[in-house]
């Protein structure tokens, strides 16, 4: 939503933003110091997608959205392929290992699969055989992506998509994503709130290697499962970590 409402002000393009019930106050006002009128549903993410197609449909305007569904491609695919670009200054800041390859393993978020789809294609694209391994972190309760390896195609949470990972509070997996998601992606595991929370605290703690870093809890979901399976030696092994 922050990015699409200074996209929306660089261009002198009115913007409104639907922001469910999980969305925290300073992410609200951090949008709404773009510019975009913020639009606030009691229900979840899912609820929030339907809501802004509604608007957009009675108003006239155009839906912006990374998650896809009948009809509606053209505009998540044009997200997915910015998401490369994470990759792609990724990859211009580390240099390539005594394999050839800068990354072993790269953890992705969850949510939908539009960040994780857009990250490991374009990886993809740029190591063929060489590429990384990727796995896939979401919250236990809206595991969409999980459930869509399970059943072979994009399909919908068990849980109660309930979680402080708000990013990644999503109910059902982007089809179009999924498309993607699904030849390339390893591993797919489930987190609990608490782990992710821990995360933050330690990306903002730092360490004798690290310098302190700010994120939020769906922004830490990767370092959490990374420290997740960390904690079980065997697990780790069985996925190449060292």
């Amino acid at each position: 939503g922050r990015a699409l409402a200074a996209a929306a002000r660089a261009i002198g393009c009115r913007c409104v933003i639907v922001l469910h019930a999980r969305v925290d106050a300073e992410r609200e006002h951090a949008i709404a110091a773009h510019g975009a009128r913020i639009v606030r549903i009691a229900g979840n993410y899912d609820e929030s997608v339907v809501h802004a197609a509604r608007l957009a449909d009675a108003n006239g305007r155009h839906v912006v959205s990374d998650t896809s569904y009948d009809g509606y491609e053209a505009i998540p695919r044009d997200v997915m392929q910015g998401y490369g670009v994470i990759a792609a200054e990724a990859l211009a800041q580390q240099p390539a290992g005594e394999d050839g390859r800068p990354f072993t393993h790269v953890f992705l978020q969850g949510g939908v699969g539009g960040l994780a789809a857009g990250v490991a294609s374009y990886l993809w694209e740029h190591a063929g055989a060489r590429r990384p391994h990727f796995i896939v972190v979401e919250p236990r309760q809206a595991d969409c992506l999980y459930q869509s390896a399970l059943a072979g195609r994009a399909t919908k949470a068990t849980g109660s998509v309930d979680s402080v990972m708000a990013g990644l509070a999503c109910g059902e997996a982007s089809p179009l994503a999924w498309d993607f998601l699904e030849p390339c992606i390893d591993h797919f595991m489930l987190i609990d709130d608490d782990d992710a929370v821990q995360a933050m605290r330690g990306l903002a703690a730092g360490s004798e290697r690290d310098v302190p870093f700010v994120s939020g809890e769906s922004g830490a979901a990767g370092i959490a499962g990374l420290t997740v399976l960390m904690r079980d030696p065997a697990l780790a092994r069985q996925i190449g970590l060292d």
